[in-house]
């Protein structure tokens, strides 16, 4: 009963350092957070806080990564599942791909709103602050994959430039995650997924044009 106590005990601390980083982190940043603050807020010593992290960078982590990486994993998920269909099935099944994606993407972030506001608004200085950019890294790898594809299969693909393509595929992945940082309804937040990915879908179809 003792150890059960003790072990009680140290948990409650945790997540109270957790929930006092959570706020420090989203109303400062990261570089802006203090980690003095933290430990005097969540009422405990600074030495009891090293028993925990070694610094504040590893507590930022600890509040996010899980998430991070399990929404990335939701992304790669879809691409691998995509890559191995049949490439005659691509231009036909790429929609369908890219609508699960990206709903199931929003849910999670949705259902786990701190760690994505914190990844999304307070990761500067953290090896979290590119986490956007390494999802449209890994998307546009994958457009050039689909054009060739394509083009091998009769399509004649118009080609973006690079700087116009990273726009296009950066916004639509800064547009799906500024949904959790606003304040709207699961609701409100689907359907706005749904019909982002329709503006989207639309204008990538005008693009893949037929010999």
């Amino acid at each position: 009963m003792l150890y059960y106590n003790e072990f009680m005990a140290e948990n409650n601390t945790l997540e109270r350092i957790h929930e006092i980083a959570t706020q420090e982190f989203l109303q400062k940043g990261f570089r802006g957070a203090s980690l003095r603050e933290i430990v005097k807020k969540a009422g405990v010593t600074t030495g009891a806080f090293y028993g925990y992290y070694k610094s504040k960078g590893e507590l930022f982590d600890a509040l996010v990564k899980v998430h991070g990486d399990y929404v990335f994993g939701i992304f790669k998920k879809y691409i691998d599942e995509f890559n191995s269909l049949p490439k005659e099935k691509w231009a036909s099944d790429m929609d369908k791909y890219s609508l699960k994606g990206i709903f199931e993407m929003f849910e999670y972030a949705y259902n786990h709103k701190d760690a994505f506001r914190l990844i999304l608004n307070a990761s500067a200085g953290t090896s979290w602050e590119n986490f956007i950019h390494e999802i449209v890294k890994v998307e546009i790898d994958m457009t050039h994959k689909f054009y060739e594809v394509l083009e091998k299969q009769g399509f004649k693909p118009y080609t973006l430039s690079p700087m116009l393509e990273h726009m296009v595929i950066s916004g639509e992945f800064t547009g799906l995650f500024e949904l959790i940082v606003h304040d709207i309804s699961k609701e409100e937040g689907l359907r706005c997924v749904k019909e982002m990915h329709d503006f989207y879908q639309a204008a990538w179809d005008s693009l893949f044009k037929t010999s």
